[in-house]
């Protein structure tokens, strides 16, 4: 039943020698001390948080601008500094025997509830998907899967005010088995359902019996509204001014023009896509790159981005050869303006990073 309630691998493949290097600058103190894995593509709830507040976890505005991820990290940081972490051990494969309804994004509340607040319900911030694309697990310990099976919950359930429960979803697809190569990716079909939705993943590793337990919020087909929480906090006022404000006459002669800054943007491509590229963590002998491609004024059906600066050993959204990622099969068309992303591992430490973006 539904409870109801009121209310990629170097950063990815190396976290266990990134994280104690940021939990000591923060005072805080991790519970795991190697790495394992997660969805990382859709992100699940923790690996998102971590990603997009991992720096600005203490920032009272993320009550207002990603307030699911501001309950987590009020509740438990190591939530998030664990990401990798969310697996319970024994299971035997009786996941709905084991993994109580309510409690199925923190894997039936494993380690001493450390994952608690991912059951939450409320306003998740979703990646929007197309009713295809590819889902994308990273396992930084390189543990191998017996199987990836992988739920979307139903229409009707709406996740802002429900906790997940069996019965709220549908199976999509189970995988065969993955070798330890540390990136486990298949392609899913959701036609037919459209809007906010709730992608549950089961990865059943190799090495032990050890399932995890993976919750994604997704936007299928970019259709769903995004609620506006409650602010947590008053919102500052700002007082009536005391005295009119003064008025400028209409000017008579065309106003000055301000020069454009010489700030350089983006780098351009062949005209039709642009791209960006920023190098997100790094550890002793590699780091972890991330690619934003935006369409030009007319869409595109297909991208090339070549990096300067990455020697590229593994990509995800997309493949790579030298130093060349393309689109994969879902994030390839592009309508004018929208952008998407895609992630690598380079070893070595970033230089000065350049992208070019092509058709393809």
């Amino acid at each position: 039943m539904s409870i109801r309630t009121s209310s990629r691998l170097g950063r990815l493949a190396r976290l266990a020698l990134a994280i104690p290097l940021a939990l000591a600058a923060t005072g805080l103190v991790a519970t795991s001390a190697s790495a394992h894995g997660s969805v990382t593509d859709p992100p699940s709830r923790n690996y998102g948080c971590w990603d997009r507040e991992g720096g600005t976890h203490m920032d009272p505005a993320m009550a207002q601008r990603d307030p699911m991820c501001w309950q987590a990290f009020q509740a438990n940081p190591n939530t998030m500094w664990n990401w990798n972490g969310l697996f319970r051990e024994g299971v035997g494969g009786r996941h709905e025997a084991v993994i109580p309804n309510g409690q199925l994004c923190s894997g039936g509340k494993t380690q001493n509830g450390l994952y608690a607040s991912l059951d939450t319900p409320g306003p998740w911030i979703m990646k929007t998907v197309p009713t295809s694309f590819k889902l994308t697990l990273t396992d930084g310990a390189k543990h191998g899967a017996d199987y990836m099976r992988i739920y979307v919950s139903k229409a009707g359930f709406d996740p802002t005010t429900e906790a997940l429960g069996w019965d709220d979803l549908d199976l999509v697809k189970e995988t065969g088995r993955y070798g330890t190569t540390g990136l486990y990716e298949t392609d899913l079909n959701l036609a037919g359902r459209s809007g906010r939705a709730v992608l549950f993943t089961i990865w059943q590793a190799s090495h032990l019996d050890q399932p995890y337990y993976i919750c994604s919020d997704i936007n299928i087909g970019g259709t769903a509204s995004t609620p506006t929480p409650a602010p947590t906090t008053p919102a500052p006022t700002t007082p009536a001014p005391t005295t009119p404000a003064p008025t400028t006459p209409a000017p008579t002669t065309p106003a000055p023009t301000t020069p454009a800054p010489t700030t350089p943007g983006p780098q351009p491509g062949n005209g039709a896509c642009t791209a960006t590229v920023k190098a997100s963590s790094s550890w002793g002998n590699g780091w972890q790159g991330e690619v934003t491609v935006t369409a030009g004024s007319s869409a595109i059906s297909g991208w090339k981005v070549t990096i300067g600066g990455a020697t590229i050993t593994q990509a995800w959204s997309g493949s790579y050869s030298g130093g060349t990622l393309t689109n994969a099969a879902w994030n390839g068309s592009l309508a004018a303006g929208a952008s998407t992303t895609a992630g690598f591992i380079a070893s070595g430490t970033p230089g000065t990073l350049t992208a070019t973006c092509a058709t393809a």
